[in-house]
């Protein structure tokens, strides 16, 4: 079989050997601590059931629009005025299967071969496999972790050409937990709005920051909003991974494109996870539950990290502590020797970019971290 160039560049996931190696060790009876979860262990709330089983009962189960209903839609805008600062209207959003698939959409729709996309390292580990799908060219961005993993502006440009499209942004981000702050953000504006380069502001952990306060790259300017796709989704804040729902907001004719991209290949998301959607964006309340939760967490993980001596980056947000290895062993070995030895499974930092590092996710019980980090210890020791 001659497979296409796009699908052979295409890495498969350095994290394969982790989750299928934890899954055996779990099947035969022992516990597996997991720290390498991309999600809330927290169950779906009650409340957004109830919207669900009530579309069921009332029937809303046939095709949608192929960018979403037109009540989520319109909380969506809601969302984005009343979080935000910015000001949408119903035909600049796209509800899609999940914040991935409007990444996807916007890549397939925005970029081609020869054309570049910035992507900060550490990165999400789709972002370049994404760009590599619609034959484009990841360029990686490499940051410190003196400046807690956000692009360096000093030395930015020199990574720009002719052929740069996209910058992508994440914030908070993930592996790192990173926030960036208005003064960073309006620089890297700054910046784009000159180059006249597009911005994928990847928020979907908008709703978990510890202390700091959101900021879209988007709200900065009139010229940053043109320049600007925001992804998010519900997925994080309110425990619906499962649910498959995220969003898309921008520029009317880039929208329109990725609609048409989406109604190729999976058209409209699922009709009743829209209306479990729209229930979680009208409670604003509820994340709160979570982001408390999740603060405790991460601050007993951290003080654990440190009287272990593992040094780290103090994640701003999201539920991830990034770790610094110090070993003998590449971060995927020492993902594996850990999870053989002590039934602990941990993200290698290869997988986002970074050599030497570790993730660990703070998605887990206080029980379960305190089980975790006392393994850890007993493999670093």
């Amino acid at each position: 079989m001659n497979f296409t160039d796009r699908v052979k560049r295409v890495e498969p996931s350095a994290t394969f050997a982790i989750v299928a190696r934890a899954k055996e060790i779990k099947e035969k009876g022992e516990r597996v601590i997991n720290f390498a979860a991309g999600e809330p262990d927290f169950d779906t709330p009650d409340f957004i059931k109830k919207k669900a089983i009530t579309a069921i009962k009332e029937n809303r189960t046939k095709y949608t629009p192929v960018s979403g209903i037109k009540e989520l839609k319109e909380g969506i805008v809601h969302k984005f005025k009343s979080d935000n600062n910015l000001n949408y209207n119903p035909s600049q959003i796209l509800v899609s299967t999940g914040a991935k698939q409007c990444l996807y959409n916007f890549f397939q729709a925005v970029c081609q071969k020869g054309d570049e996309v910035i992507i900060p390292s550490p990165y999400w580990v789709s972002y370049p496999e994404i760009v590599k799908l619609c034959s484009a060219t990841p360029v990686i961005v490499p940051t410190q972790k003196d400046n807690n993993f956000k692009i360096d502006l000093s030395s930015f440009d020199s990574y720009l050409s002719a052929k740069t499209k996209v910058i992508i942004l994440n914030s908070p981000a993930n592996p790192s937990g990173a926030v960036y702050s208005f003064s960073e953000l309006n620089k890297i504006a700054d910046i784009a709005v000159k180059r006249h380069i597009n911005i994928i502001s990847d928020e979907i952990y908008e709703k978990l920051i510890y202390g700091k306060p959101h900021i879209s790259v988007a709200s900065l300017s009139a010229d940053a909003y043109k320049l600007t796709v925001v992804i998010n989704g519900v997925s994080k804040a309110y425990a619906m991974t499962g649910w498959r729902i995220g969003y898309a907001a921008g520029n009317k004719e880039i929208i329109a494109k990725m609609s048409v991209v989406q109604s190729h290949s999976t058209s409209c998301p699922n009709s009743i996870a829209q209306y479990a959607a729209l229930a979680a964006l009208n409670n604003n309340d509820y994340p709160q539950e979570i982001l408390s939760e999740f603060k405790k967490r991460r601050d007993y993980a951290v003080d654990r990290l440190r009287e272990i001596g593992i040094s780290y980056i103090k994640p701003e947000g999201a539920f991830y502590v990034f770790c610094e290895l110090n070993s003998k062993l590449d971060s995927k070995a020492f993902a594996l020797r850990l999870l053989e030895k002590e039934a602990v499974a941990v993200v290698p930092g290869v997988a986002f970019g970074k050599e030497n590092w570790i993730r660990i996710s703070f998605a887990a019980s206080l029980e379960d971290i305190e089980e975790g980090m006392k393994r850890l210890g007993r493999f670093i020791s």
